[in-house]
């Protein structure tokens, strides 16, 4: 490996693949991918069905604990980050969705000038093969695959004629013109594998040969002189290295790790550096401030139809092995849903504020709290609050570079919170008291068909919510006169020249639906900024 690199890119994840990749692409820099985890050239990581046997693996997962959440009655819970080339791509529940148009819009008044619908559109159009073709919201021919689901079955058909005869519109496409309604799940692979950011902008990059990748390299910090990035430091197989950047670095360690990697280098809230002992290099005091998470419950029904819970089992078990070998087809393809609603539980809300979100098949968890699939045939709801009202931080434990980020948050941050999550468990009971499905149904597992009134509905939330593993907002785009800004709509990092952050920290506030796409598109056209910038300051240096 060189000493010394155009532009080094921190952190291999969903938006630092695309990043890297796209920066690579013109073959004018030579860039440095700098990645923590492992390859994710692994089976567990391929097969889609195996989510659940990478997520809290901690060979596949840093598996990072929250501090005790007061909103749950004091739970800490465990929230993924991905330790694999690819990040949270190559763990996560593969849902291929965009959000809203007005959560775009909504970042551009919160300051994120240039991150509108309207500009961010063209970016998810160019990173996009889509299965289902191309028109004026959707691409075909780049480098990320968008394919339909592969294991279907019928009694999601039902669920989505039972949605649209509880009210709920059928959309044709929650990613294209009509993102609010009801549709079946896309997902992130190709050919019924899973195609994560370093599939879809690394492994098959026609531009590799300006592109080094550097694996189980634990970046310690980011090198700061007379203002300007110039470098990192990290460790590997048992070495420290030092590598220069001559244009400088782009961090996309994500929404716990990029503030971690700031405030490590001395770029963060004055006191909280001083507490842990790290030397001051610029006092920014937005970073790891602004946390934010989707939030949600399960309804889970027992049913008497085919899913995939049955069909794990003995003989079915065996055909369905078989029938992936063969077709790359069945269980073994599942994403984490399968059809999915963007509803309003209020018609005061600006755009959907539930995500309803539908499997079939269901989990228990057992005694060690790790998720099982439930013997007897099931499917589950998932209810997911979309606009949480809380905002959490991300602090450092201490001045070790290898220790776990402190995660403080409320889940369920306010009582508007619990009441649109028990509105949105009353609309996924009425879709599912539909005759279409209805006649499939033969009990309620959870919450159960005894808790009926809010007060109880209310109890059952503050119990059995789960954080949805969407973290995003702590080192935010904004304006030059909001003090928590960390970043400009550049994405440059504020009062240090050469030093982008690029992932789902960036995010002024949560979209709707899972973050990965939006991660991904963060890193794509992130990629434009930073080179906009480079040649800015190329010109500028000519015209001296």
């Amino acid at each position: 490996m060189a000493d010394e690199f155009d532009l080094i890119v921190v952190g291999g994840g969903s938006a630092g693949c695309a990043m890297a990749g796209r920066l690579a692409e013109g073959g004018i820099h030579r860039v440095l991918l700098v990645e923590a985890g492992a390859t994710d050239r692994h089976y567990r990581s391929r097969i889609p069905a195996l989510t659940s046997a990478v997520v809290q693996h901690p060979d596949f997962d840093w598996c990072y604990t929250t501090e005790p959440d007061e909103s749950l009655g004091g739970r800490s819970d465990v929230w993924p980050a991905g330790k694999r080339l690819g990040g949270g791509s190559a763990i996560n529940g593969m849902m291929f969705i965009r959000g809203h148009a007005w959560d775009y819009d909504h970042w551009a008044e919160l300051g994120a000038d240039g991150w509108d619908h309207a500009s961010v559109l063209p970016y998810f159009r160019r990173m996009e093969d889509n299965e289902r073709g191309s028109d004026a919201w959707r691409g075909t021919g780049g480098p990320l695959s968008v394919s339909e689901g592969r294991a279907r079955y019928p009694i999601t058909d039902a669920w989505i004629d039972a949605a649209v005869s509880a009210g709920i519109e059928r959309s044709p496409d929650l990613n294209g013109r009509s993102a609010e309604g009801v549709d079946y799940v896309q997902t992130s692979q190709r050919a019924g594998l899973r195609w994560s950011s370093a599939a879809a902008y690394i492994h098959n990059s026609p531009h590799r040969q300006r592109l080094e990748v550097a694996l189980e390299a634990q970046v310690l910090k980011i090198l700061v002189e007379d203002g300007r990035a110039t470098g990192v430091v990290f460790s590997q197989n048992g070495q420290q290295r030092t590598v220069r950047a001559t244009g400088g670095v782009v961090l996309c360690a994500g929404a716990m790790n990029s503030p971690r990697m700031l405030m490590l280098s001395g770029i963060g809230p004055a006191a909280h550096l001083a507490e842990v002992g790290i030397p001051l290099v610029h006092d920014l005091p937005g970073v790891g401030r602004n946390l934010q998470d989707h939030v949600g419950t399960h309804l889970v029904n027992e049913v008497d139809a085919a899913t995939l819970n049955a069909d794990v089992k003995g003989l079915r078990g065996a055909i369905q092995v078989a029938r992936f070998a063969l077709s790359r087809r069945g269980i073994l393809t599942t994403s984490i849903a399968h059809a999915h609603a963007f509803v309003r539980s209020d018609p005061h809300y600006p755009a959907p504020n539930l995500q309803i979100a539908f499997a079939a098949f269901a989990f228990d968890l057992d005694a060690q709290g790790r998720l099982v699939l439930r013997d007897k045939p099931s499917v589950s709801t998932l209810i997911g609050l979309m606009r949480t009202s809380h905002r959490g931080s991300i602090t450092l434990r201490s001045a070790d570079p290898l220790a776990p980020p402190v995660i403080r948050h409320r889940l369920l941050g306010s009582d508007e919170d619990i009441d649109q999550i028990v509105a949105g468990i009353g609309i996924a009971r009425k879709i599912m008291a539909q005759p279409q499905i209805a006649r499939y149904v033969t009990g309620e597992v959870r919450p159960g068909a005894v808790l009926q009134d809010a007060a109880a509905l209310r109890d059952y939330v503050k119990m059995a919510a789960i954080p949805l593993y969407h973290p995003v907002g702590t080192c935010k785009i904004g304006r030059a006169d909001d003090e928590m800004a960390v970043l400009d709509p550049d994405l440059r990092v504020r009062g240090i020249d050469r030093l982008w952050v690029a992932d789902a920290s960036v995010m002024p506030s949560l979209p709707a639906g899972n973050t990965n796409a939006t991660a991904i598109m963060i890193g794509d056209k992130g990629a434009d900024h930073v080179l906009r910038t480079l040649r800015d300051n190329r010109i500028a240096r000519n015209a001296a």
